[in-house]
């Protein structure tokens, strides 16, 4: 079991804003998955990557494919109160998840 979190490269975001966007893609995604992988996840210690991908039209073809494949999921779109406008896509939380399910969506993307 793990989650993946990917970050929108094409927006630099300061250090303090990139970790709250992921944290909101980890929760959002916790939150959708299924109980089972839920407690899975969390007796195995919350396994997590964060990785990145070019622009915001790479996450919402990730997001699609997760849903396509019943994976949980969570698109973070910025509510535009600091960095950046209302509705930037940020990042992309997947799983938990079992791996292989995981890494079919996401193995050749590149570590954060």
């Amino acid at each position: 079991m793990k989650q993946v979190i990917i970050v929108n490269q094409s927006i630099k975001l300061p250090k303090g804003k990139l970790a709250a966007q992921v944290a909101h893609a980890s929760v959002g995604a916790f939150v959708e998955a299924d109980d089972d992988a839920r407690v899975d996840w969390l007796e195995e210690g919350m396994p997590k990557v964060v990785l990145q991908v070019p622009e915001a039209a790479d996450l919402l073809r990730l997001y699609d494919q997760s849903l396509q494949n019943g994976l949980p999921a969570c698109l973070v779109e910025d509510a535009g109160r600091t960095v950046v406008p209302a509705g930037t896509i940020t990042c992309l939380g997947i799983g938990p998840a079992n791996d292989e399910d995981v890494d079919q969506l996401t193995g050749e993307l590149k570590l954060l």
